[in-house]
């Protein structure tokens, strides 16, 4: 018998040899939250994904913690946007009550708050529109990043996330928190987001679609490997405290790559594509669901992923109670 074998045959020693392990504390989960009341409106394109109202967030949190999940990645949508995504700087804005309602309600819930624009903009692009070169002004978009963060920080949050892709971003954020008397609060940069065809359903969930052009010019280009870990390279030199890899599925070996690079944590975001291709193949009965999604998440660990931020993490956790 092929000496391999030997560690297969019986499934308490599979077990005992088993290299890559999933858990509840990996995961992240994301909550989309909007003005009103009573209000859980089910994503057509993201089955099981919902926009909620604050007081049906704080149900679903309390859903969270009695899975054992205990880390939410929180995006906004306002009821009124405009050109500089006023919503996201102001202290009384979508998020910030959110995140003082729900450190309220659970004070051991660690809240991460995605720190964006596109959301936020009646253009859904991630900053302030350089109409020149129909692109997002980098500089102009760094100074309103700070003011963003800061609201964030003054709400109670317990990380920020930017997800927007600007030339200097960490630096930027970490000098205004350490400045406005945050130092401790950690960054946990998008350091490799990719101009990616896989966020599709994410745009109807947070009414983010560009209204022209797309995110190619501050987004990375999915071609590159090398710039990818040089980015994160970066983000890491300028004070980030973990890292990050968007998509994953299709990523992994950008996901390897920093990892054999850094020594900081490495989160990966399972994007909105993603899950609705298993959540639509495993209703047309094409997938053992439930085998492919752990799959998938066990394939995010062993490339070396330590944080997996995914809409599957509700039923993940389901799964390992049983």
């Amino acid at each position: 018998m092929n000496r391999l074998r030997r560690t297969r045959l019986n499934s308490t020693l599979r077990s005992l040899v088993r290299e890559t392990h999933v858990s509840v504390d990996d995961f992240i989960y994301p909550l989309f939250v909007r003005s009103g009341e009573g209000i859980k409106t089910e994503v057509t394109s993201m089955p099981g994904v919902f926009q909620m109202s604050l007081d049906e967030i704080l149900k679903e949190c309390s859903t969270l913690r009695a899975l054992g999940l205990n880390s939410i990645l929180l995006f906004g949508i306002p009821d009124v946007k405009d050109s500089v995504g006023s919503d996201a700087l102001c202290d009384h804005g979508i998020i910030a009550s959110a995140v003082r309602a729900i450190k309220a309600a659970y004070p051991s819930m660690f809240v991460v708050t995605d720190l964006c624009f596109c959301e936020y903009t009646d253009h859904g692009h991630c900053g302030i529109l350089d109409h020149v070169h129909e692109t997002v002004d980098n500089d102009l978009t760094l100074g309103i990043s700070a003011q963003q963060a800061l609201v964030h920080a003054r709400a109670g949050v317990d990380m920020i996330a930017p997800s927007g892709m600007m030339d200097g971003i960490i630096a930027t954020l970490r000098t205004a928190l350490d400045e406005g008397g945050y130092p401790n609060l950690p960054i946990m940069a998008y350091s490799t987001k990719f101009a990616s065809g896989y966020y599709g359903p994410f745009r109807d969930v947070a009414e983010s679609s560009p209204s022209f052009g797309d995110r190619s010019s501050y987004q990375m280009d999915p071609c590159n490997r090398m710039e990818a870990i040089r980015e994160s390279l970066e983000d890491e030199a300028q004070g980030a405290d973990i890292l990050m890899v968007k998509p994953a599925l299709a990523y992994l070996d950008i996901i390897r790559d920093i990892r054999e690079n850094s020594r900081l944590p490495l989160a990966v975001y399972n994007v909105s594509g993603e899950y609705a291709m298993l959540k639509y193949a495993g209703n047309a009965g094409l997938i053992d669901y439930n085998r492919v999604m752990m799959e998938t998440m066990i394939g995010f660990k062993r490339a070396g992923a330590d944080i997996i931020i995914s809409y599957h993490a509700k039923e993940v956790a389901q799964l390992l109670r049983q």
